[in-house]
């Protein structure tokens, strides 16, 4: 395994580091709100909650004992996934609020995807796995950024609201862009940051508007035209690209 993991000057961990491992990458994800290791795979990817201290060979065991399972694990999500024309490789294509940025694919020791110069850039390793890595990679840069997005949406549009949610959390959802539960808790499709921003803007005050009309009556829709005027037009964009936005 090769790792990124290092100590910071005050003796402690970074919060976030990345093993690459035999045939996938494994972001750990260190918090003091946890008191042992729990690895997850969603959306074809690993990650590992650790305790914040816990020492880089531990989590590089916990790997190993547990490698046969994650790559079982994977290999189910992948035959999962919907076909796709993608190969995420240089060159391609792919959107982010509304925009297409090439993908330009570097070889060598795994590196999370950035944002260059117009282009999105990540390093993986020249294996039979970099596709599927390279596709991780972006996935967890759209969730990172889907994350920030929709926070800094949803604090624009809760005052006209009127309305302050619990919390904002981001998931994957199959067949709907976002969900409001009756504690006040907002969770989006992070999918939805492929769309341009005015999309995003009405799927984020479709959801806040929820915290104050949970029904699709007459009056919630009116709560929602009053800052979305065009909301019918929004609707009809994203029944007719919902296909596009995918990976």
């Amino acid at each position: 395994m090769k790792q990124d993991d290092s100590l910071l000057a005050n003796g402690s961990f970074p919060a976030n580091s990345f093993l690459q491992c035999n045939g996938f990458v494994a972001e750990i994800i260190r918090t003091r709100r946890v008191k042992s290791a729990d690895i997850k795979i969603e959306d074809c990817a690993v990650s590992v909650v650790v305790p914040r201290q816990l020492p880089i060979e531990r989590i590089e065991q916990l790997l190993k004992e547990k490698n046969r399972w994650i790559k079982e694990k994977l290999s189910l999500q992948r035959e999962a996934l919907p076909v796709s024309s993608k190969d995420y490789i240089s060159g391609e294509a792919f959107c982010y609020l509304g925009r297409n940025y090439r993908l330009k694919v570097n070889y060598g020791a795994f590196q999370p995807m950035k944002l260059i110069h117009g282009r999105l850039v990540a390093t993986v390793p020249n294996n039979s796995d970099q596709a599927h890595i390279a596709r991780n990679a972006l996935i967890r840069w759209y969730k990172t950024h889907a994350e920030l997005r929709l926070q800094d949406k949803v604090n624009r549009y809760a005052n006209t609201v009127g309305i302050e949610p619990k919390a904002i959390g981001i998931k994957t959802f199959k067949s709907r862009w976002g969900s409001c539960s009756s504690k006040g808790r907002i969770d989006f499709n992070w999918k939805i940051i492929m769309a341009p921003h005015h999309i995003v803007d009405y799927v984020v005050v479709h959801e806040l508007c929820h915290l104050k009309q949970h029904d699709h009556s007459p009056k919630f829709w009116k709560l929602v035209e009053q800052m979305i005027p065009d909301y019918v037009d929004c609707k009809e964009w994203l029944k007719v690209n919902e296909r596009l936005l995918v990976l």
